[in-house]
């Protein structure tokens, strides 16, 4: 019997292609869906996603303790549904980039962000390009990233003193602000960092956050720091995730015709400035990529003994995420190394969701190991973790994407010293190969020679 070969994916009509990417992305939201029903009961989801909706939600607001696991991974589901229904109106293809919003939205989605809070900022986005003139697509990612700030708007609409509908209405004309301004100083920051952060709109929000805060507390409005976490989940939660990861890698195996083939030059990719790796690679080698960052992030909570609760598990979404923007188990590997070595020389409890965090966000510097080696990325990972324990009062939870601010920074700081001793070490490799060659014979055998 002839043996029938697998194509890979790219081999493919485009249409079918793009019919599989949102098949995916919409398997993802029902594997959610499927995990909620285990955990809890329709009515104990419905009134856990109530609460989710009216609450504050500022870093960190685990939604699992919140509420419960099913309301959270229900909220989840939504935006994920959300995002799809908005990413197809625009009618662009489903990128890598892309793909990275769409497993950083379901991340979040389990603390702190949710459809109340969220959609007032992307409408924003969407005034903005009609005030400019421009296609909303253009802005996408502004959109889609930018929620980022939605626990601005659950607190000024439900812990800022005012009435509930006066509260839902400030609430709606302060994320409407944030999506107005976001796209044009998102452009603008994306220079601060040169790329070595890949979460520019983490960065950019953080910015913005620290305005508003500045804006508060100069009226004496006082915003207090969260820090609500669950715990006791971990064996469910790890069969859920190691059982997705496994569905991702199978199904990229599959499309890419049943090999690794192409892994390796996948790896050489530095991730500078954020690489669309399914148009460079095709959706297969993504999708394994994605998969093996998720078997590494998941292990690496386990191993120190930490607890999967919605935090961590947004982090280990965030990155997989990624995986098709940017990340590969080689960039990624240094950074989180340099952050377990900075938690252990600084006697941080490893075991705590908040170095945690700083570990799987961290890896937003993926870029720099990328590019500049693996010394280089511990050092990076090494100095975030200091950097970003201090950050957060600037905009007192505001954003997010809290190491993605203090990400930015670091790669201001590290990457300008980074770029400095690798001009002068190519400098000097340049004058060893360009030194003229003498001639080191005795003089007695030069004469021989002229005789």
């Amino acid at each position: 019997m002839k043996k029938v070969r697998v194509l890979p994916l790219q081999d493919e009509n485009p249409i079918v292609m793009e019919r599989i990417k949102y098949s995916i992305a919409f398997l993802f939201a029902l594997t959610l869906v499927g995990l909620a029903l285990n955990f809890n009961t329709l009515e104990e989801i419905w009134y856990g996603s109530l609460k989710i909706l009216i609450s504050p939600a500022n870093l960190v607001t685990d939604y699992f303790k919140l509420a419960n696991v099913g309301a959270a991974l229900i909220n989840a589901a939504l935006m994920i549904i959300k995002s799809l229904f908005i990413i197809r109106s625009t009618k662009v293809s489903l990128s890598g980039p892309l793909f990275a919003a769409i497993f950083t939205i379901a991340g979040f989605s389990l603390f702190g962000k949710n459809l109340f809070n969220s959609i007032p900022i992307i409408l924003g986005v969407v005034l903005y390009a009609k005030l400019t003139r421009t296609p909303f697509k253009n802005y996408l990612l502004s959109a889609l990233y930018g929620t980022a700030l939605g626990p601005l708007v659950s607190e000024v609409a439900f812990n800022s003193g005012f009435s509930f509908f006066t509260g839902i209405f400030l609430g709606c004309v302060a994320g409407a602000i944030v999506g107005l301004i976001l796209p044009p100083l998102s452009r603008h920051f994306a220079s601060f960092h040169k790329g070595f952060s890949l979460y520019n709109i983490g960065f950019t929000a953080g910015i913005i956050g620290m305005a508003f805060i500045a804006f508060f507390r100069a009226y004496g409005i006082e915003v207090d720091t969260v820090h609500l976490v669950s715990s006791g989940y971990n064996q469910p939660l790890s069969i859920y995730l190691y059982s997705l990861f496994i569905l991702l890698f199978s199904l990229g195996f599959y499309f890419n015709g049943g090999s690794f083939s192409g892994y390796g030059s996948f790896l050489k990719e530095d991730g500078k400035g954020g690489s669309d790796f399914i148009e460079r690679y095709g959706l297969g080698l993504t999708l394994i990529n994605m998969s093996l960052l998720g078997f590494l992030t998941t292990t690496l909570v386990l191993v120190v003994r930490g607890e999967l609760n919605g935090p961590v598990i947004g982090g280990i979404f965030t990155v997989v995420g990624f995986g098709a923007f940017g990340k590969h188990v080689k960039n990624v590997f240094p950074i989180l190394l340099g952050v377990l070595l900075g938690g252990w020389l600084t006697s941080t409890e490893l075991t705590s969701t908040s170095f945690l965090l700083t570990a799987l966000f961290g890896t937003t510097l993926a870029p720099v190991s990328g590019h500049y080696g693996v010394i280089a990325g511990v050092l990076a990972g090494s100095l975030h973790m200091v950097i970003v324990t201090n950050i957060s009062y600037l905009h007192a939870g505001m954003n997010l994407y809290n190491n993605g601010f203090s990400g930015g920074f670091t790669a201001a700081i590290i990457v300008p010293l980074l770029e400095v001793v690798f001009f002068h070490k190519n400098n000097r490799e340049n004058t060893e190969l360009t030194k003229p060659i003498i001639n080191t014979k005795p003089v007695k055998d030069i004469e021989k020679t002229k005789q």
